[in-house]
């Protein structure tokens, strides 16, 4: 069994860091919405200030890994220019997808929307964090800024997810190789 490293950093930046960001959402969500209602529900022993603030600030960094991973790593990898007269693509994503009619949508539409989207990511969940650290259970008293943050967190799931969608699905048609090879284990 073998990886290339380019092919170990897409994985890194799709499946690690967003795959772990989508996958810690859910248990954030609820939580932040249960510690800001307004209605006493019993506190599980767990479920404290600061850990969920530890929770926030571990998906706040999975974001900004899995966006600057992926722009500033990953993403030149994809736009690689070919040298002139190179007929197979196969290194080249970008180009890949826009030789031909069926595939050049995951390109115009798919990669445009995924490098825009995504920086809502953390941006969003960064605001999330700083607003539960500034507040914490307070966000009870503030019904619109409890929206809000509610609000925020629903934003960075949503562009987070549409981002992982589109990648996933480029990188299917046109997936990012080359890089040294990294041998994970030796046949029989």
């Amino acid at each position: 069994m073998e990886i290339t490293t380019r092919s170990l950093w897409t994985a890194l930046h799709g499946m690690g860091f967003g795959a772990l960001f989508l996958l810690a959402f859910s248990a954030v969500f609820l939580e932040l919405y249960r510690v800001t209602h307004r209605a006493t529900v019993p506190t599980p022993p767990f479920a404290t200030d600061g850990f969920l603030r530890g929770y926030l600030l571990a998906m706040t960094a999975l974001a900004w890994l899995a966006v600057l991973s992926g722009a500033y790593i990953v993403y030149p990898w994809y736009r690689a220019v070919a040298p002139p007269g190179t007929a197979d693509l196969a290194a080249y994503p970008q180009l890949l997808l826009k030789a031909h009619a069926n595939t050049i949508g995951w390109h115009s539409l798919g990669m445009e929307w995924k490098e825009h989207v995504a920086w809502f990511t953390p941006v969003s969940i960064t605001m999330v964090t700083v607003v539960f650290f500034q507040y914490g259970r307070r966000l009870r008293e503030h019904p619109a800024l409890r929206s809000a943050v509610l609000a925020f967190a629903a934003v960075s799931f949503l562009s987070a997810a549409v981002a992982g969608a589109a990648g996933a699905m480029i990188n299917k048609y046109a997936p990012i190789q080359g890089g040294g090879v990294i041998h994970l284990s030796k046949g029989a």
